[in-house]
C-alpha cells in the first residue's frame, strides 16, 4: 500500500495488517464451510423457531434448486428480496447465491414509484416479497421485467400451529395484508417443497462474480445500485471478522439483528460475519415495538447488538429497559449515523461491555473504520480497517494535513466495482487507482483517527437511513401547485435528522397538510418531511443553483 498507515499502532492485539483473501473465493464458499463446521448450532431465531446452520443449508439447497427450475433464472439474473426480518430472509439471500443469482435488497417499505423504479433498473426477473406488500408488486408488475413472484407469509417458516396461528393473525385480526392478486404467483412453502424434491445443477461461482446490487440513494435524485463482487463481501467480512476476534469467541456468540436485512450493515456485521464465527442472530421483525424488544432482550443471553443511534436512544428511554436487558452483553456496534455522545453515555450506563462506533458505506460494502474494542475513542468512527487505506483530500487533489477537514477517500478491496449500468458515476465516484471518494467531509489526525465532520454534500440522514434532496425535490415539484422546492436536514431529536422542505407555490392556495398528504403517498416514511416552510423565493447562486447551505442556515 502506498499511504502511511499510523493507525496500526492502535490495532487490537492481534488484528493483522491485512487480510488474507485466498482462501475464500466467494460468499456461497464460506456458508457452506460454516454449515458444516457448525451444523447442530442454532443460526437464527425469530418468533420462537430457530434454524440451526444444517436447517438454514438443508433449505438454501431447496430454494437453489427450485429457483434454477425457472425459465430465464440462469446465472447472473438478479432476484429481488423484500422483507422484514424474517427467518425467510437468510434461506433466500443464501438460496440465491447459491443458485448463482444477484440480490438484489428492496426496503419493503419502499412506496410503488421508488418500487418501479428500483425493479426497472436492476431488471429483475424475480422477487420474493412478504404478502403485506404483495399489492405493491403487483401495480408496478406490468412495468418491470419480472416473470416470477413469489410470496410469503410472516408465519411460513414457523411450526404449528404457530405458522397458521401468526398468518391468521396478521391477515385477519390486524389486517396487515391489503388484497392482491398476482397471476402465476408461487408461495414460498410451495417453492421449498418443490426445491427439496429437485437436485440442483452445481454452478460455478468466483470471487469477481456480482453477489449483490446494493441501491443507495443518488444525488440526482434516483438510486442506484452499487455493485457488489463475491470478494468485495468476502473481504468485508474478513476484515470485521478480524476486528472483533479478540473480544468475541466462536459458537459462542448472540447478536441482536434490529437493523433489517436489507441494510448493508445488517447485512455484513450480522448475518455474514456472525456465520463465520458460529454466531447466533436473533432476528427483530419489528425493532419500533420497542415493549416486545425489550421482552426479547431478556429472553436471550445475548452478546453483541448493532444498532443507530436512534434505536439506542429509543431503548435506553423504553420503560423497564435495564441492566437485565442486557446481562450478558459484550460489545454494543453503532453505525449508519453518528453516535451522539449523551446516548452513549446513557446506554453505556445501563448495558455493561464496550460500546463503539464504525463508519462505512454502501460503496465500500459496509465497513471502513471502526473504533477497537479494546481503546474506543469517543467522538471519532475510529481507524481504518486490515487491508483499508483512509486519505482526506483537498479540493485541488492535494492531502489534508493533520486535522485539517478535507473529502475522505478509501481504497480497499471492500470497494465497489462501481455502479450498476451507470458509467458516468462510476468513473465520478472511483479514481484510476481505485480510490473512493465518499463526498464525506472528515478528518484524520497525525494517529490515523477519522473523524466526520459534515456528511455527502446536502445528504440527510435520518434513522440512519440516507435521504437525497434531489429526490424530495423531484417529487414534490412534479405537484402542480409547486413552482420550486428545496429540501434540507433540521435536528430531529428522534430521528437525527429530519427532512425540511422549502416550497414557493405556484397555486397560492396550496396548504402544507395538502403537501404533506402528496408526499406521503410518494415517498418512504423517513424521507417525508417533518417541516414546510413556505416562501416567496429561494436562495440561489448567479447561475440559479439553489444554496441549500443557506436555508440549512436559516
Amino acid at each position: 500500500m502506498e499511504t502511511s498507515r499510523p493507525w496500526l499502532t492502535d490495532y487490537p492485539p492481534g488484528v493483522p495488517a491485512e487480510i488474507e483473501l485466498a482462501d475464500c473465493c466467494c460468499v456461497n464458499q464460506m456458508f457452506e464451510t460454516a454449515c458444516r463446521q457448525y451444523a447442530d448450532l442454532p443460526a437464527f431465531t425469530n418468533m420462537g423457531h430457530t434454524l440451526t446452520y444444517a436447517d438454514l443449508e438443508r433449505l438454501s439447497r431447496a430454494f437453489a434448486a427450485f429457483l434454477q427450475s425457472l425459465p430465464g433464472m440462469e446465472k447472473g439474473a438478479r432476484i429481488a428480496l423484500m422483507m422484514p426480518n424474517l427467518l425467510q430472509y437468510p434461506v433466500a439471500i443464501f438460496g440465491a447465491l447459491r443458485a448463482g443469482l444477484i440480490v438484489v435488497n428492496v426496503n419493503p417499505l419502499y412506496t410503488e414509484r421508488e418500487l418501479e423504479h428500483q425493479l426497472k433498473d436492476c431488471g429483475a426477473c424475480a422477487i420474493v416479497v412478504l404478502e403485506n406488500f404483495a399489492s405493491k408488486v403487483q401495480k408496478v408488475l406490468a412495468a418491470t421485467a419480472l416473470r416470477h413472484v413469489i410470496v410469503t407469509g410472516a408465519g411460513d417458516m414457523l411450526g404449528l400451529p404457530r405458522r397458521l396461528l401468526v398468518n391468521f393473525a396478521v391477515r385477519h385480526v390486524r389486517k396487515m395484508v391489503p388484497p392482491w392478486s398476482i397471476a402465476g404467483a408461487v408461495s414460498w412453502r410451495h417453492a421449498l417443497r418443490a426445491g427439496a424434491t429437485m437436485t440442483p445443477p452445481a454452478i460455478g461461482v468466483g470471487r469477481d462474480d456480482i453477489a449483490f446490487l446494493q441501491y443507495t440513494g443518488g444525488t440526482t435524485g434516483v438510486s442506484k445500485g452499487v455493485i457488489l463482487s463475491h470478494a468485495n463481501v468476502v473481504a468485508n467480512v474478513l476484515q470485521c471478522r478480524a476486528w472483533i476476534g479478540g473480544t468475541l469467541r466462536e459458537r459462542e456468540e448472540i447478536v441482536l439483528t434490529p437493523l433489517p436485512l436489507y441494510h448493508v450493515f445488517s447485512l455484513v456485521a450480522n448475518c455474514l460475519t456472525f456465520m463465520t464465527i458460529g454466531g447466533l442472530n436473533v432476528l427483530i421483525t419489528n425493532p419500533k415495538d420497542l415493549p416486545a424488544f425489550v421482552k426479547t432482550m431478556r429472553a436471550y443471553p445475548w452478546t453483541v447488538m448493532t444498532g443507530v443511534n436512534t434505536l439506542y436512544n429509543a431503548l435506553a428511554n423504553t420503560p423497564g429497559f435495564g441492566p437485565d436487558c442486557a446481562r450478558s452483553a459484550k460489545l454494543s456496534i453503532g453505525a449508519g449515523a453518528a453516535m451522539l455522545r449523551p446516548v452513549m453515555e446513557r446506554w453505556t450506563s445501563l448495558v455493561k461491555g464496550t460500546m463503539i462506533e464504525g463508519y462505512g458505506l454502501s460503496e465500500a460494502t459496509a465497513g471502513v473504520c471502526i473504533n477497537p474494542p479494546h481503546r474506543p475513542r469517543l467522538g471519532a468512527v475510529g481507524i481504518p480497517i486490515p487491508s483499508t487505506e483512509v486519505r482526506i483530500r483537498r479540493d485541488d487533489g492535494s492531502i489534508c494535513a493533520p486535522d485539517e477537514a478535507g473529502e475522505i477517500e478509501v481504497r480497499g478491496p471492500q470497494v465497489m466495482r462501481g455502479y450498476w449500468n451507470r458509467p458516468a458515476e462510476t468513473a465520478d465516484a472511483l479514481s484510476p487507482e481505485g480510490w473512493l471518494r465518499t463526498g464525506d467531509i472528515g478528518t484524520m489526525d497525525a494517529d490515523g483517527w477519522v473523524s466526520i465532520t459534515d456528511r455527502k454534500k446536502d445528504m440527510i440522514i435520518v434513522s440512519g437511513f440516507n435521504v437525497y434532496p434531489a429526490e424530495i425535490e423531484a417529487v414534490v415539484a412534479a405537484h402542480p401547485g409547486v413552482l420550486e422546492a428545496a429540501a434540507v436536514g433540521s435536528a430531529d431529536a428522534h430521528s437525527g435528522e429530519a427532512v425540511k422542505l422549502f416550497v414557493v407555490r405556484k397555486d397560492p392556495q396550496l396548504s402544507e397538510h395538502e403537501l404533506l398528504a402528496y408526499c406521503r403517498a410518494n415517498l418512504t416514511g423517513y424521507k417525508i418531511p417533518r417541516q414546510i416552510e413556505f416562501r416567496a423565493e429561494l436562495p440561489k447562486t448567479p447561475i440559479g443553483k439553489i444554496l441549500r447551505r443557506e436555508l440549512r442556515g436559516g
